[in-house]
């Protein structure tokens, strides 16, 4: 009787995991290119898409093969076509263009944090000195407002119908660290009898002003410049939103602006709250777990927050309840807590 066949150990992972670097800059390289507008403009083969590009011939047919193992391409015999996510999120004259999020996320600002990873890990927190992103003033943010506005519009979209259903109520809106501003638009936009202040450092709002002044809601735009934990909310607002910024502190330090965000709710206000929220094991779903590696390479005390720690954040700075629910097909979830 033959013995079961036993698995042999690999190398494989590993040598793929050491390379991945490899991905990004393949992909990078690609946008900088724009081989994928190339491609959705009808240059398929290897030789058209150099000449739209400006390249050599071979250098485009290494590059779109990789693309193609990676599946941001496809091929057949000798020509290259884009897949469904590429077209939509790739290719210059598509809406939903998304390549310039880049500018952002491999900014060589944001990238220093991964620099000595090591040593943030032995220090529980970044590496990067004066305490990375979270520093008062630091312009890596008005990289993010002017780079992530087509990757936030839906959301933003999805959340202001979630939470404003009718469209027709009077509405108080603040919007804490707004950056580009796209969630407060977006309320003011399908609602014409919202009323948004934006909160966060004085050249970001600049480009926030852009956007609402783009959107045509300017008129019932306000902007409140410095930091959320130490401005001036007012009060009275029907909602707050924080999206994307609790994930940049520890527990005390989120519940120390949530105490001043209950305060600044009306009677029935309520704070929306945009987060990457894994799963109670921490390492599911990956694309909200693995976020908490983000702000361990960027932040001293950042993590991604599960809906329970979330949750009791919310109960210590004063809120009744606290709602989760999916933005699909978004990776974010909206927590809506009532005061």
């Amino acid at each position: 009787m033959s013995s079961p066949t036993t698995q042999q150990p690999s190398p494989q992972l590993f040598f793929n995991t050491i390379n991945s670097h490899v991905r990004t800059e393949a992909l990078q390289a690609a946008i900088n290119l724009d081989v994928f507008t190339a491609i959705g403009e009808g240059k398929n083969t290897a030789a058209q898409i150099a000449e739209r590009c400006g390249a050599a011939e071979r250098g485009i047919r290494i590059l779109c093969d990789y693309l193609c193992m990676m599946e941001f391409l496809q091929k057949s015999g000798n020509q290259y076509s884009l897949t469904q996510d590429s077209a939509f999120f790739l290719d210059k004259k598509s809406p939903a263009y998304i390549g310039g999020v880049t500018e952002f996320l491999l900014s060589p600002e944001l990238m220093a944090g991964f620099d000595n990873l090591t040593e943030a890990v032995k220090k529980g927190g970044t590496a990067v000195p004066q305490d990375g992103t979270v520093a008062p003033e630091n312009p890596i943010w008005v990289k993010f407002a002017r780079a992530m506005v087509p990757m936030m519009a839906m959301p933003a979209q999805m959340m202001a119908q979630m939470v404003d259903p009718s469209a027709n109520s009077k509405l108080k809106i603040l919007d804490i660290a707004a950056g580009h501003g796209m969630f407060g638009i977006s309320f003011a936009k399908r609602n014409p009898n919202v009323e948004v202040t934006a909160l966060d450092w004085k050249n970001v709002l600049e480009v926030a002003k852009e956007n609402a002044q783009a959107a045509g809601v300017s008129d019932r735009y306000q902007t409140i410049p410095g930091s959320a934990f130490d401005a001036d909310f007012g009060s009275g607002y029907d909602i707050v939103l924080i999206t994307n910024f609790l994930h940049h502190f520890d527990p005390p330090t989120c519940e120390t602006l949530l105490r001043k965000v209950h305060a600044a709710l009306n009677e029935n206000g309520r704070a929306v709250t945009l987060e990457f929220v894994p799963n109670d094991d921490r390492i599911s779903p990956v694309e909200s777990a693995g976020f908490s590696m983000m702000m361990l390479a960027g932040t001293p005390s950042g993590d991604a927050y599960t809906f329970r720690e979330l949750e009791q954040m919310m109960k210590n700075a004063g809120f009744a309840k606290s709602e989760i629910h999916a933005l699909q097909p978004a990776i974010q979830h909206v927590i809506i807590s009532s005061k």
